[in-house]
């Protein structure tokens, strides 16, 4: 029995707004609300108790792994919808488990970043087990500070050969987590331009679009803090993760004048695919997946990574130093870095996979398609939104790294601008 067809896009999910038609927040939602607001940061830094711990050496990493033993189960917490399902069933976590022998106990217990770490924070602090051996967490606060104050197991890269081969070079190294010591992504997204061509002639390059009268009122940008400010100085040709105090004064003006100029029609959470559809604004920041999704349901919408640069998130695996079934952790992170692996979960979640090689595994699938499932395998395989070009890629920047004193002097520039 052969199945039938199926849009791929509509199948997850994941990028259209269930909140609106009930079925929950999309996984860039949830990531926007954690930690957008002051007081959520404060509330955030109440939790955290402890001492920031000094990275980990190899021998100490070593002398962790050195009496460790495979368990033959791994309890893994993860976002909803963002892996493949079937009915009831996952199917990677059932070949998973067929091709190595851990069963896998997975949970949709993420719901943002900052609600998670203020569950699991007290237990790790305690050294008491939090219920599971692998975790997905996004680079940002809440990943920064589990990694400062030791919460995080170093990782065995001896076991990790799928990640070595086949990883993008994106993905190797990050700043947010040098040598990848602790994390390896799961899955990433970008954050650009896009712009409805029914009302804007030409195409769009540039970030100082964003700034230019002639889209006064018809302009859109985003609410969160971190986002704006990294092209507030991608404006200024300043690198965000290099950058200080003073980058982010100067950076915070040139918004301010976008905002006093009249530019901006409104700062967005999740609203704005909608706006810019209807033409409310012509030219906007956006979230890759949200254009994909509109792009694969038929509306004409562009992105584009500016030249100056863009922002890229990344979902990473990690493993908590209470873990109980850690090397059957080690053995997840592995498994799904095999470039068929990696394909499958794509399919279903259309973000960016850290497997670029899955690109020509969607092609090959595309040519042997038939109907609507062609179709979407297709628009897959072509997109930028999903497999972004290298120049694309060596445009793009990741969140600034901020300590808890720096926290509270960034967010005290960039939230007055989105919130006064």
């Amino acid at each position: 029995m052969t199945n039938p067809p199926r849009d791929l896009a509509f199948l997850r999910g994941l990028t259209q707004s269930r909140g609106r038609d009930g079925f929950g927040i999309t996984r860039r939602d949830a990531l926007r609300v954690a930690g957008v607001s002051a007081a959520a940061l404060g509330l955030a830094a109440c939790g955290v108790q402890g001492k920031k711990v000094a990275p980990p050496k190899a021998s100490a990493a070593a002398g962790y792994w050195a009496d460790k033993k495979k368990n033959g189960t791994v309890r893994f917490a993860n976002w909803p919808l963002y892996i493949d399902k079937d009915g009831k069933k996952y199917p990677t976590l059932e070949k998973f488990t067929k091709d190595t022998g851990i069963k896998v106990t997975y949970q949709e217990a993420i719901q943002d970043n900052s609600t998670w770490f203020g569950k699991i924070q007290p237990q790790l602090a305690a050294g008491q087990d939090i219920g599971y051996d692998l975790m997905v967490m996004t680079n940002g606060i809440q990943l920064g500070r589990a990694i400062a104050l030791g919460y995080l197991v170093p990782l065995d890269h001896s076991k990790l050969p799928n990640f070595a081969a086949n990883a993008g070079a994106k993905y190797k190294n990050p700043s947010y987590d040098p040598k990848n010591t602790y994390t390896v992504p799961w899955q990433s997204g970008l954050t650009g331009i896009a712009y409805n061509p029914k009302y804007v002639n030409g195409d769009i390059t540039s970030i100082k679009e964003l700034w230019n009268p002639k889209y006064k009122g018809k302009v859109g940008m985003l609410l969160d803090s971190q986002e704006i400010a990294n092209f507030g100085m991608f404006l200024l040709g300043i690198d965000p993760d290099k950058s200080v105090q003073a980058d982010w004064e100067k950076a915070g003006q040139k918004l301010q004048e976008q905002r006093d100029a009249g530019i901006v029609r409104k700062y967005y959470e999740n609203d704005y695919v909608d706006a810019l559809v209807r033409g409310d604004i012509w030219i906007c920041m956006a979230w890759s997946g949200d254009i994909y999704q509109q792009v694969a349901e038929g509306q004409n919408l562009k992105f584009v990574v500016p030249e100056e640069g863009g922002n890229i998130w990344t979902d990473n695996m990690c493993i908590p130093k209470t873990a109980q079934n850690p090397v059957d952790a080690l053995a997840m992170m592995n498994y799904v870095y095999q470039p068929e692996v990696a394909a499958t979960l794509a399919k279903y979640i259309t973000y960016i996979t850290p497997v670029p090689s899955t690109q020509q595994l969607v092609k090959a699938e595309a040519d042997k398609a038939t109907g609507a499932e062609k179709k979407s395998l297709e628009l897959m395989a072509a997109s930028p939104l999903i497999y972004p070009s290298e120049s694309d890629m060596a445009r793009l920047r990741s969140y600034r790294t901020l300590t808890p004193a720096e926290e509270k002097v960034f967010e005290g520039i960039f939230q007055p601008i989105t919130q006064g």
